[in-house]
């Protein structure tokens, strides 16, 4: 099964609408494919807040009572009162709908402009490939690539050659991502170039490593000690991931 194939099934294998077989081949799937399992995770977890009890407003059972008492007190009935019970429902209704969306608009946001961080990083990516688009600087000395980086922008990102672990520096670059100018780090894996994004972003907390991949490139981020951190490659995703480990251990 394709990544394509996998994410057309994906609403349906998450609420238990697709056949056994179907099922088994999404679940095989996504035990290798890192982008797909976090697709599923996202309805899994959108499907969670749904649930989630803390999103319903439970009237008290006394205002029934006095909206009956006010509905006689204004010449109507108790069959009135029972009239405007379905109305009350239907503005719960909207007024639950008002509070989900207001969660989820943010973190609709905050996917979107993540998804297009990550094409400007594969991008980059892609054209560093070009021949003589790769470096600014050519060097296996970290020691020759950080002061480089003098000058040239208002943060010191850090260097570290992981050699001894196959993992090669061979240099650095300037480039542009959400319209500031970055840090990346170029290293390679036998055959495989690997580009490393680096630039400050106040005010965002430490996170996890998340994983994706797009048009059949690995690409790795998270958050540490005020920086953003991008990996892109078309390294395999467990090799970049421990790629990943050292960057984030250094």
């Amino acid at each position: 099964m394709s990544c394509d194939d996998a994410r057309v099934l994906v609403d349906a294998y998450v609420d238990g609408e697709i056949d056994l077989l179907r099922s088994l081949d999404v679940e095989k799937h996504i035990e290798t494919c890192a982008s797909c399992k976090h697709a599923v995770e996202q309805r899994q977890a959108l499907g969670g807040a749904l649930r989630d009890e803390s999103m319903y407003y439970r009237a008290p059972r006394e205002l029934e009572g006095k909206i009956r008492k006010s509905l006689e007190h204004a010449g109507g009935s108790a069959r009135s009162g029972r009239r405007v019970l379905p109305i009350l429902a239907v503005a719960a209704g909207l007024l639950l709908a008002a509070v989900f969306l207001d969660r989820l608009i943010p973190f609709s946001q905050n996917h979107r402009a993540e998804d297009l961080v990550a094409q400007e990083v594969l991008d980059s990516h892609l054209r560093s490939l070009m021949p003589g688009h790769l470096s600014d600087v050519e060097s296996s000395d970290q020691h020759t690539v950080k002061p480089w980086f003098n000058g040239k922008l208002d943060f010191s990102p850090p260097v570290s050659d992981f050699a001894a672990q196959q993992f090669s520096l061979i240099g650095g670059r300037l480039d542009s991502i959400e319209g500031r100018t970055v840090a990346v780090l170029i290293y390679q894996r036998r055959q495989h170039r690997i580009n490393v994004y680096i630039w400050p972003s106040s005010g965002t907390q430490n996170t996890e490593v998340d994983s994706m991949s797009r048009q059949g490139y690995h690409l790795l981020h998270w958050a540490r000690g005020g920086m953003c951190w991008w990996v892109a490659s078309d390294l395999n995703d467990s090799e970049l991931r421990d790629f990943g480990k050292l960057l984030r251990n250094q």
